[in-house]
């Protein structure tokens, strides 16, 4: 095990230095240029984008800014936004970030347990009408495009059949969900629980199908005949044998699910105007915010990998033909 922890470690590590390198060039071959967007456009002179430049360390060699960038970052340093009040981008990007993480927090706890649960139903019912409506229900939210889902959860749930609900008010029914960050997770829920359902719909479809998978698979195994004529009741043999190999694969979906829902909202948090890190990333592309961008998107890539990781060793320790192989 301690072998393939620190290949894993080994791999994280070489993963992120060439993201990095990755994330740092793209974000120069940007089309735009930023100092000419931030001293307006074509009517810039030379002068003034060269000054402009020299004051955002853009007159550097390419080599000298990824050295620097990539020390700051680590460091904690993400520099600062080149545009507006040209504040530190750290503390903008770790609020955002726990916006973002409170919307993934509620969402993976309403979306997990029913999708398992869904999928362990359709997996023991195989072919017949419960595993077909099933199958037929969560596909149709996952083939629905998200903005079509939160377009509908806005107009029909928030305006028309909750019209009077007092936990959810009005402004926050007409998508204005920007809240004080000092609320606690439950006085923020009127906030979160539209953009959590539309990010369910989309997500309970491909946990569900899995669990489905897997539950087929490990029923047609052997040891699960051998336990059935042993005497075994049948529910403890789905619940104590079937379900811990079945719900491996789940294991990794969830953790690519947490990396998504960390930074992949970006339509669903535009929509319901959420204030977490997909808006806050749409608004550095337009505005070529080079260290927003590179911050929003390293940060991004590390949550992915960390997760990830983290599955891995778990799957690891579940599951000893992982580790051995």
């Amino acid at each position: 095990m301690t072998r393939y922890i620190l290949r894993r470690l080994a791999f994280f590590v070489v993963t992120v230095g060439f993201t990095s390198v990755l994330i740092f060039i793209l974000t120069r071959i940007l089309p735009g240029d930023v100092c000419r967007i931030k001293l307006g456009g074509i009517e810039a002179t030379p002068q003034a984008v060269a000054t402009c430049e020299r004051e955002l360390g853009l007159d550097k060699p390419v080599i000298v800014q990824y050295g620097e960038w990539l020390v700051g970052f680590v460091q904690g340093d993400w520099g600062n936004s080149f545009i507006g009040e040209e504040k530190p981008i750290f503390p903008e990007i770790i609020q955002r970030l726990e916006n973002s993480g409170r919307l993934a927090l509620v969402t993976l706890t309403i979306a997990v347990p029913i999708s398992i649960v869904l999928g362990v139903i359709a997996g023991l019912n195989e072919n017949n009408l419960v595993d077909a409506a099933i199958s037929v229900i969560t596909l149709s939210f996952v083939s629905l495009p998200e903005f079509v889902t939160s377009i509908i959860l806005i107009n029909f749930v928030a305006l028309k059949w909750a019209p009077n609900w007092e936990w959810l008010p009005f402004e926050i029914r007409a998508s204005a969900t920007r809240f004080d960050p000092s609320m606690s997770l439950w006085e923020s829920m009127p906030y979160i629980i539209l953009p959590a359902i539309a990010a369910t719909l989309v997500l309970m479809g491909y946990i569900t199908r899995l669990t489905r998978a897997g539950v087929i698979e490990e029923l047609k195994r052997d040891y699960v005949r051998t336990a059935e004529l042993k005497g075994l009741p049948y529910w403890k043999v789905i619940i104590k044998h079937v379900l811990r190999n079945a719900l491996l694969p789940t294991v990794t979906i969830i953790a690519i699910s947490i990396g998504w829902l960390m930074s992949g909202l970006v339509v669903i948090e535009w929509i319901f105007n959420y204030d977490g890190i997909g808006g806050y990333l749409i608004f550095g592309v337009k505005a070529r915010d080079l260290p927003r961008i590179q911050g929003i998107v390293m940060m991004t890539v590390m949550i992915f990998l960390v997760v990830n990781l983290i599955a891995d060793l778990l799957y690891a320790y579940l599951n000893p033909r992982i580790r051995l192989g």
